[in-house]
């Protein structure tokens, strides 16, 4: 259990950083919850389908250092790693984006079901983001 776990994290991580959406999005469960850093919760693939789109749109990210932790059954795991990114486009709320560099330790949490993830969470230290792009931190 806790191989197959980890190898899906794994297999998240690489269509993430492969922008390969496709695979990135069949590695979800139908109802997969999605905690959005310091934000709200969504519910559902077609809404983190939707997210990812707004992302991809804004932002260029590459995770590096990742190192993955599971559970013993195999049914929660965790990640950590570094974000290095460029804010390509203003993303709503946000300071103007004019292709600012960041690098952002940041860290997700997930529950499995089925060899899919079922709920991800994600955090980073937004003032730190702000910071280095040059918003009000």
């Amino acid at each position: 259990m806790r191989d197959a776990a980890f190898s899906l994290i794994e297999q998240y991580y690489q269509a993430f950083n492969a922008a390969d959406m496709q695979t990135f999005l069949d590695l979800l469960t139908e109802d997969v919850v999605h905690d959005i850093n310091q934000g709200g919760r969504e519910v559902g693939k077609a809404a983190f389908a939707a997210f990812m789109a707004r992302m991809n749109q804004c932002y260029e990210e590459r995770l590096v250092d990742i190192e993955i932790m599971v559970s013993p059954d195999g049914q929660r795991a965790a990640a950590e790693f570094v974000v290095l990114g460029r804010y390509l486009d203003n993303d709503e709320g946000l300071p103007p984006a004019s292709g600012q560099q960041y690098r952002l330790p940041a860290g997700a949490f997930f529950e499995l079901r089925n060899n899919k993830v079922a709920r991800i969470s994600n955090y980073y230290n937004l003032n730190d983001w702000l910071a280095q792009v040059g918003g009000a931190a």
